[in-house]
């Protein structure tokens, strides 16, 4: 885990594109700051760059560098769920323009899986965390089942949890909005 970790900061520090377990399912990430980085992970997966991707922090603390208000009831949920929640905020900040949604929202997931909490850690920046496949395509639960097109596309491939077969699952969505309201899109 350690190689990989050193590997993937260099690579990401360097604008690249990683391919990495994350605490949902295997993702496409790169420095969620750098434009450039995030149009090559919009290009590999062909997707819209309309459509936004989320982030993941390792500490709820970070929340306020990179969004305009952090609701009291995130920092809530952030504590009271035991499964992977990504939530969506109103108006993102210090993150690359083309990474946020139309209306300037973002998600992002504090994550607790070792590998990526210890990733986002060291590198100091969030990290963007799209499912590894080609956009309108299945996701990819395992390493086994990412496409060659996604693991050729990219700058680096994690070796940790390559042999992991358990198929993992996408993470719940909720939006949060003014006054502490908010929306299920995803359980």
């Amino acid at each position: 885990m350690e190689d990989d970790i050193k590997s993937c900061i260099e690579v990401l520090r360097k604008g690249g594109v990683i391919l990495y377990p994350t605490d949902t399912i295997w993702g496409i990430g790169c420095d969620a700051t750098n434009a450039a980085a995030v149009k090559r992970v919009y290009e590999l997966k062909r997707r819209a760059d309309s459509k936004a991707m989320l982030v993941l922090l390792d500490d709820a603390t970070r929340l306020e560098r990179y969004v305009d208000e952090v609701p009291d009831v995130a920092f809530q949920l952030i504590e009271a769920t035991v499964s992977p929640l990504t939530i969506i905020y109103d108006r993102g900040r210090n993150l690359a323009a083309n990474l946020l949604g139309e209306d300037g929202s973002v998600g992002i997931r504090i994550t607790s899986e070792a590998f990526t909490r210890q990733l986002c850690r060291r590198f100091g920046r969030p990290i963007v965390s799209t499912s590894a496949n080609v956009s309108g395509e299945p996701s990819a639960p395992t390493f086994a089942m990412v496409s060659e097109e996604i693991k050729q596309g990219v700058d680096y491939v994690v070796r940790y949890r390559q042999d992991d077969n358990a198929e993992a699952r996408p993470s719940g969505i909720i939006k949060l909005g003014a006054g502490g309201t908010f929306k299920i899109l995803r359980k």
